[in-house]
């Protein structure tokens, strides 16, 4: 027992409880080329396993934002590191690469095991979903940085995709087809705008809005986890010629859908093509946004678009429909400047 550490805020003994705690998540996740065990200085994967002829590693890094403000209030943590993890295995998605491994970061400022252990078991169902193995990570127990109750947490993964098989928008071509896929809410971005719409308009996160859903309150619609679209999207792409992926995060469709485009290019997208979500009339409403100013906050309903060509457009939504995707044509790739038509 280290007393003295104890005493300046850091309970070592809770540390190792931690450890204990979240191996059985951990190794929950292993998969093919996993290599090692937590506990290690280092998480290890055996790449050549995969038998990958020319690869190339694709990486990404990312937190959860204020929507863990969410969560403190709510006091539920089982579900924000599926974010945590579906905002870094999206990204790199983007690139048509599998996501192989990930590792975490949990900084508070009192380690509470069974807390930790939520958190980490919301990052292991995230793996899971996404088929890459937590390989690692680290639990910061920092006094005096944090409030009671508060944390914070950021994911990193790495994936693999052929060299051939990389998607970086230059197959993209005037006519393609946008293809886009639902979210399951508002992911894990707009949540500053999000905090102040409850905040000024005295919504209470506890209190169940029937316009929202009849069997669940606010918070728990705002916790809802961010969509991970890894195998159904990689399915796509190992069937078909995908010539773009956009994921849509912070900046909504204005900011990211452009990512993949070449110079000159832009998109038109029709409003009424997919099913703008409860939540997002909800805060429209509630924080007098106007409606354009939405999808340039939100992902609106669209978690990730695909540019395709028009031939093959059909065949993927019904790829995507397999894996349980709902997806539909929403615009199109266009010379020029952005239009989305409300």
């Amino acid at each position: 027992m280290a007393q003295h550490y104890e005493a300046a805020g850091v309970n070592l003994e809770a540390g190792y409880e931690v450890v204990s705690r979240i191996k059985s998540h951990v190794r929950s996740t292993e998969r093919h080329g996993s290599m090692g065990s937590i506990g290690s200085f280092g998480g290890m994967f055996d790449l050549a396993a995969l038998g990958v002829k020319e690869p190339i590693l694709v990486s990404g890094t990312d937190g959860v934002g204020t929507k863990l403000k969410i969560a403190f209030e709510m006091d539920k943590h089982d579900t924000i590191g599926i974010d945590a993890v579906a905002m870094c295995v999206n990204d790199v998605l983007a690139q048509g690469a599998e996501p192989l491994i990930f590792l975490d970061y949990i900084a508070l400022g009192h380690n509470i095991p069974a807390k930790v252990e939520a958190i980490v078991s919301g990052v292991a169902e995230g793996c899971r979903q996404a088929g890459c193995a937590l390989v690692g990570g680290e639990t910061a127990e920092m006094p005096g940085m944090y409030a009671d109750g508060e944390y914070d947490i950021a994911g990193y993964t790495t994936g693999v995709v052929e060299k051939s098989k990389l998607i970086d928008g230059t197959k993209v071509k005037t006519g393609d087809v946008l293809v886009g896929i639902s979210s399951s809410g508002v992911h894990s971005n707009g949540y500053s705008l999000v905090r102040k719409i409850v905040k000024d308009a005295q919504l209470d996160l506890h209190t169940v809005y029937p316009e929202l859903d009849a069997n669940k309150c606010l918070g728990e619609v705002l916790l809802t986890p961010t969509k991970i679209y890894v195998k159904a999207v990689l399915e796509v792409i190992r069937q078909l010629d995908v010539h773009g992926v956009a994921h849509i995060t912070g900046g909504g469709f204005d900011e990211n859908i452009p990512r993949i485009f070449l110079p000159g290019q832009g998109f038109r997208i029709e409003e009424g093509c997919w099913e703008i979500l409860p939540v997002f009339r909800f805060l429209e409403k509630h924080g007098n946004v106007p409606h354009r100013e939405m999808f340039n906050i939100f992902n609106m309903g669209i978690g990730m678009v695909l540019a395709i060509d028009e031939k093959e457009a059909q065949q993927a939504i019904e790829i995507l429909a397999k894996w349980g995707e709902k997806a539909q044509i929403i615009g199109r790739v266009q010379e020029g400047g952005n239009e989305i038509i409300v």
